[in-house]
């Protein structure tokens, strides 16, 4: 998993982040091995930005993947190393929630974490 965190940071490094200056960067690994980067994406209309996550999986399932086995993701001040956790926000859980088992593992700086831990009630159909 060290590897898909390491995505995730040079993933970060293309962040567009003139906002904010808060760089974010993700990988999402499939279940047979292949692994999808993004970084976020701001625009000056906020509501049209876009999450490292939900590109991540965005970019994955226009592939045609759909099973997943993980996701590292990596944030913090631009021009600094991540340091701390970059959990993601509701939106880019509830994406997560539409492909992923509870038991999806979703890497951050402080360690490792599954869905069920950070969405443990989600909106399904």
């Amino acid at each position: 998993m060290d590897t898909l965190m390491q995505k995730a940071r040079q993933a970060r490094e293309n962040a567009f982040c003139p906002y904010s200056h808060y760089a974010v960067g993700a990988a999402l690994l499939t279940k047979d091995g292949r692994i999808f980067t993004a970084c976020n994406v701001e625009n000056a209309a906020y509501p049209l930005c876009t999450c490292a996550e939900r590109t991540a999986f965005c970019e994955a399932v226009a592939a045609g993947y759909r099973d997943f086995m993980a996701i590292a993701i990596c944030g913090g001040r631009e021009g600094t190393p991540p340091a701390d956790a970059c959990p993601p926000c509701g939106a880019c859980r509830q994406i997560m929630a539409q492909f992923c088992e509870g038991d999806f593992r979703i890497l951050l700086e402080d360690g490792t974490h599954t869905l069920d831990m950070l969405l443990p009630v989600r909106f399904t159909l």
